[in-house]
């Protein structure tokens, strides 16, 4: 008989392990269920390009549907309310079992919703899925003035998609600086000054205490008594792992759902990828969960050929991207836990430059604003663990190919 995957979650990652399962050989059936009535679609340029109206929603599809119909791969649309590990059946919301012989749980998150008075106002936005995205342009031709609740990236690239299409616009950070939890002070000065050249306002330390209006968003209340004119309130304060169906069916979760090196449950018959997943890093040495793309790609990739029977381990370097006006900045590794910061290039008054994170002497991290050799170069090193010459790091004279001439294999790695 035939066996059958099913694949709960049409995400970056869920889009992967269907792909990798076929490459892989598996022969029997593919089911990918999906919340959204989407194939699945690439989602960081829904707060850039498809905000702005760049790209069309045919165009932010990760494959075309004739992928899906050439390698009989099922999308099924629906929500799934229970997993059954004993039976191997997974309910879905209109009351349909499905039975699996081998379970992918690549589930994402969800964005973190505000509870203040005033959130429920017509005109206040989330933005993390292509009808979030569809309702907030559906009022940008009225809208002269917009608020943004969060200086991270979401909330600064959302800000520069508006800024370029001509609104006033306030991003309220809470933190006593934008990117606080991810990035060095000095990359938050930076941003700050390019969002201020752009004519963005930016006021941290603040917190936001209502959202006035009859019926429709009309401002935002700060604790310290300011009122800041919104006809858009774009809220971005993070998201929150998707891990209760997991947790229902007892499936070991932690800050997501723990998976080992192959990306495993405790299930044996079930795995996860994705933003959902906490997974052990062997080059930073600890648990992790991580929002990023590639991450999910590679898991995705690492689940199928588990789900196959095959071992092919996770063990990628994590990394990132963001676009802001025209910045495109590029991020190796994690900083956490940094104790010197490095600089290359002009980051008081351009807008190409690196920032490299030591610590202990080895470099752990990069943000790459307009560089991609040095992204390419960090990439490298930290996952091979290479010890770099700072003198010659931070002369920005000094070609990005012979800074890795006579490095050594740093220890510890």
């Amino acid at each position: 008989m035939k066996k059958t995957a099913l694949v709960i979650g049409a995400s970056h990652a869920g889009a992967q392990v269907v792909t990798s399962l076929r490459q892989e050989g598996w022969d029997g059936d593919i089911v990918l269920i999906g919340e959204e009535p989407h194939l699945p679609y690439h989602r960081p340029p829904l707060s850039k390009t498809f905000l702005a109206g760049d790209k069309t929603t045919a165009e932010l599809a990760i494959r075309p549907i004739s992928f899906y119909e050439k390698n009989d791969i099922q999308f099924r649309q629906g929500r799934v309310t229970a997993i059954d590990r004993q039976h191997q059946t997974i309910t879905l919301c209109d009351g349909a079992e499905l039975a699996y012989d081998k379970l992918a749980l690549c589930m994402g998150a969800r964005v973190r919703r505000v509870e203040l008075p005033g959130s429920e106002l017509k005109g206040v936005h989330y933005l993390r899925n292509i009808a979030d995205v569809e309702g907030i342009q559906a009022e940008l031709a009225q809208a002269k003035t917009a608020v943004i609740i969060g200086g991270g990236y979401i909330g600064l690239e959302t800000a520069a998609s508006l800024r370029k299409q001509g609104l006033q616009v306030v991003v309220l950070e809470m933190a006593e600086r934008i990117l606080q939890r991810v990035t060095a002070p000095e990359l938050s000065a930076f941003y700050a000054r390019v969002h201020g050249e752009e004519g963005v306002q930016i006021h941290t330390g603040v917190s936001v205490m209502s959202l006035l209006g009859d019926g429709r968003v009309e401002g935002v209340l700060c604790g310290n008594g300011a009122i800041f004119p919104a006809d858009i309130v774009v809220v971005g304060v993070g998201v929150i792992a998707n891990v209760a169906l997991a947790e229902a069916a007892d499936i070991a979760v932690e800050n997501g759902i723990i998976v080992d090196e192959f990306c495993r449950t405790n299930d044996p018959s079930i795995v996860a990828a994705g933003d959902c997943a906490n997974h052990f890093n062997r080059i930073y040495q600890r648990r992790m969960r991580l929002e990023s793309v590639p991450n999910a790609g590679e898991q995705g990739k690492v689940a199928a050929a588990t789900m196959c029977g095959l071992s092919k381990e996770h063990k990628n370097l994590p990394w990132f991207w963001s676009d802001q006006y025209d910045l495109k900045l590029q991020i190796a590794g994690l900083s956490l836990g940094y104790d010197q910061l490095v600089i290359r290039g002009d980051k008081e008054t351009g807008r190409s430059f690196a920032a490299f994170y030591f610590q202990a002497g080895k470099l752990i991290a990069a943000d790459c604003v307009n560089r991609p050799q040095e992204f390419m170069l960090s990439k490298r090193v930290i996952a091979e663990g290479l010890a770099l010459d700072v003198a010659r790091l931070v002369d920005d004279g000094v070609a990005v190919k012979e800074l890795l001439a006579g490095v050594v294999v740093a220890a510890g790695y």
